[in-house]
């Protein structure tokens, strides 16, 4: 199906890709409450779902407005955050080139309604075609890569945070380990362990690196074709098939034990989709210490990049 470049669909990546750059753009603009602005007789319905900052636009030129007024937030929210994912699906994208396993270019994922813009992106790849060293490499370059922007990015929104602003509630960001080791080395005024960053003190930095973890931090769940899956197959085999079900019963009985559903949709999506992850052309080829330890160390990227219970309502 993607035997070569010159048979992989362009068209719907393409049109994919600028959907999310407006769909971004959008969601940094209305700063990070992108349904007030277009519905605000929908506010009620949307408050039960995701926080509705104080917006007096009731017209789209009203909306014209917001983006002349915000349109530098907008573009540094959207250049970073895509940028950061881009990055995540071209390591998948260049490892498969190296190994000439068959696979697709980056589909994006716009979501103009929730306060992030996006669900990420993902590839289509011929995971038969490739044996175990080279799944190793395409499932971890992804997220290596992301990293490599992600971090960098997040360190310098945590270092523009101020926590003593004032805090007007309803949508709040949980940081992750890795953020809050961040914000206590810029000693961020007015943060303690286990702050909450509301929405009324976000900058666009912040959220593309927090978006970025979250997207690293969920990837590399140990599950089915997740980067995470395809580490732990390769490392562990079948046994690997265990640790897939047991993190999807954590998960579920976390969602239920905190009453929360806001990673339902990826759980659904992981069931129907199957938690095993299928063989390699050849599960016999050895790893090597290097790549053993790299993979080790790899597992451990959801419990500094994911926060547990990603958004607070209040």
């Amino acid at each position: 199906m993607y035997a070569n470049s010159g048979q992989r669909k362009t068209l719907l990546p393409l049109a994919l890709f600028l959907a999310t750059c407006a769909s971004t753009f959008w969601v940094g603009v209305s700063k990070w409450s992108p349904i007030v602005p277009l519905a605000p007789a929908a506010n009620a319905v949307y408050k039960t779902l995701f926080y509705s900052a104080p917006f007096d636009q009731q017209s789209l030129l009203g909306v014209r407005k917001l983006i002349l007024t915000n349109w530098d937030i907008g573009l540094a929210y959207m250049f970073c955050v895509i940028l950061i994912i881009f990055l995540h699906e071209m390591g998948h994208f260049v490892a498969t080139l190296i190994y000439k396993v068959p696979a697709s270019y980056p589909f994006f994922l716009p979501l103009p309604i929730n306060p992030i813009g996006t669900m990420g992106a993902v590839i289509a790849m011929h995971g038969y075609a490739a044996n175990r060293k080279q799944i190793f490499d395409i499932g971890l370059a992804g997220p290596i890569a992301g990293l490599v922007a992600a971090v960098p990015i997040s360190y310098y929104g945590v270092g523009q945070l101020d926590l003593t602003t004032p805090e007007l509630g309803g949508l709040g960001f949980r940081l992750p380990w890795l953020l809050q080791w961040f914000a206590e080395l810029w000693q961020v005024p007015g943060y303690k362990k286990d702050s909450v960053v509301w929405i009324s003190q976000l900058n666009p930095m912040f959220v593309a690196g927090w978006v970025g973890m979250l997207i690293t931090g969920l990837n590399m769940m140990p599950v089915g074709q997740l980067d995470g899956g395809h580490v732990t197959y390769t490392l562990f085999g079948k046994s690997a098939h265990t640790v897939a079900k047991v993190t999807m019963v954590f998960a579920i009985a976390f969602m239920v034990y905190y009453q929360t559903m806001m990673m339902i949709l990826m759980v659904i999506l992981l069931l129907l989709v199957g938690t095993n992850h299928p063989p390699t052309r050849d599960d016999t080829v050895p790893l090597g210490w290097f790549r053993w330890t790299i993979g080790l160390a790899s597992l451990l990227i959801p419990v500094f990049c994911f926060p547990p219970r990603v958004f607070i309502i209040q």
